[in-house]
């Protein structure tokens, strides 16, 4: 069994700030609604501003930030597949 610790990660620390904030935390498996909601969150932490923190980060520090959400995308799709969830598109 694939274990997808990267995202795991990303969705306690999504549950750290929702709670926070009163919003219900987000529990495995992971429902479609889950899936999308979470592509959507990465494709707007990917967006140039957000990425940069509107220029505010070095590149290394962009580069480093990239490459974690891109990670945690690569295994929100695979955990998709393995578990017969339609794959959202990440588009940013």
């Amino acid at each position: 069994m694939k274990t997808f610790n990267t995202l795991n990660e990303y969705v306690e620390q999504m549950n750290r700030w929702n709670s926070i904030f009163g919003t219900s935390a987000m529990d495995f498996p992971l429902k479609q609604k889950n899936a999308n909601d979470l592509m959507q969150k990465i494709a707007g932490e990917l967006s140039p501003e957000n990425l940069s923190c509107d220029g505010e980060l070095s590149q290394s520090a962009v580069q480093n930030k990239f490459n974690y959400l891109t990670t945690v995308r690569t295994e929100l799709e695979q955990y998709c597949l393995d578990n017969w969830l339609d794959t959202p598109e990440c588009i940013y």
